[in-house]
């Protein structure tokens, strides 16, 4: 299934996306989401549309574009380390790979929005 979610810039939290409208050309034009006043639409440039990546975590967490995850398990042998995820290329990408090849082994811990400092060295 594909789906969204908005980080709305103004507010600094995220919307629930319930329909997005499209110029002719591809172009996105407006965003209707949940908890707004003004019928709910919201222009582009005050958000940030993440898509769902089709794929949960350990815990059966839906896992979305600018989720930061942190690897569970002894993959690549880098158990611990955390990564942003980034659609690229046509595809849902971590640092060193496919989402979809390590998805069994990470637990989503946060995102860039809200706790961009998980992302940072550990000391």
């Amino acid at each position: 299934m594909i789906k969204f979610r908005a980080w709305d810039k103004a507010t600094s939290s995220y919307r629930k996306v319930l329909e997005i409208e499209f110029y002719p050309d591809g172009e996105l034009k407006k965003v209707k989401v949940t908890g707004l006043q003004r019928k709910g639409t919201i222009t582009p440039d005050n958000l940030v549309l993440e898509q769902f990546t089709g794929l949960t975590d350990v815990n059966g967490k839906d896992i979305y574009e600018g989720d930061i995850i942190e690897v569970t398990s002894q993959y690549w042998g880098m158990l611990g380390n955390r990564y942003e995820v980034k659609f690229e290329q046509g595809a849902f990408y971590v640092k060193y790979g496919l989402l979809s090849e390590i998805s069994p082994s990470i637990s989503v811990i946060g995102n860039v929005h809200e706790k961009p400092e998980l992302l940072e060295k550990k000391k």
